[in-house]
């Protein structure tokens, strides 16, 4: 029962995904945290880094993480096939449809339509990780709870991307060092 139900909730996240990786990430949060629990809010934030750092789409690295913690290789391989279904059969479709009718002004319309949703799925996702990541998880939102490492490596990470051009890998692995040597010193002292 398990592999169904792992396989149909990665199956509504594929068919309900407009917009790539990011844009899933609200539906993905939505059916693996909220709605059948099998992350918490905080290893939803965890699945996000480990994602990032590893070869292949946000959202298939994603389920098949999720498929695997709760069904072990089944699980991955029913939540991955589940995911990949919706979008293989939409996007044929869909290559279809816009070769035929691209220069029409309606698809056109469509098109330019559907970026500002996608924006907003995507600040919506990056919203909850920026909660979870400078509050923690379930913990209120107050000046006082604020995890100020946190912050501080979230600006140094923006600085050395944007401004310096620091390679993503070096700063995901960067910031994890740093975080993991201040816990350490914060547990001897």
């Amino acid at each position: 029962m398990i592999y169904l139900q792992l396989f149909l909730s990665f199956l509504y996240i594929g068919v309900f995904t407009i917009g790539g990786g990011y844009a899933s990430l609200p539906l993905i949060n939505q059916q693996i945290v909220i709605d059948n629990g099998w992350l918490t809010a905080s290893e939803f934030t965890d699945l996000i880094t480990i994602s990032q750092i590893t070869p292949g789409p946000i959202a298939i690295n994603a389920a098949t993480f999720v498929g695997t913690k709760v069904a072990g290789l089944p699980g991955a391989l029913c939540a991955t096939l589940g995911f990949m279904v919706p979008p293989f059969i939409i996007v044929t479709i869909f290559f279809f449809i816009y070769k035929k009718y691209s220069k029409v002004s309606v698809m056109q319309g469509i098109m330019s339509g559907l970026r500002p949703a996608v924006v907003a799925l995507i600040a919506a996702a990056g919203l909850d990780i920026l909660v979870t990541a400078f509050w923690g998880d379930g913990i209120a939102i107050t000046l006082a709870n604020l995890d100020l490492l946190s912050v501080v490596l979230t600006a140094a990470a923006l600085a050395a991307l944007k401004k310096f051009k620091v390679d993503q890998i070096i700063v995901i692995f960067g910031c994890g060092i740093v975080y993991a040597l201040a816990e350490f010193v914060q547990r001897l002292v």
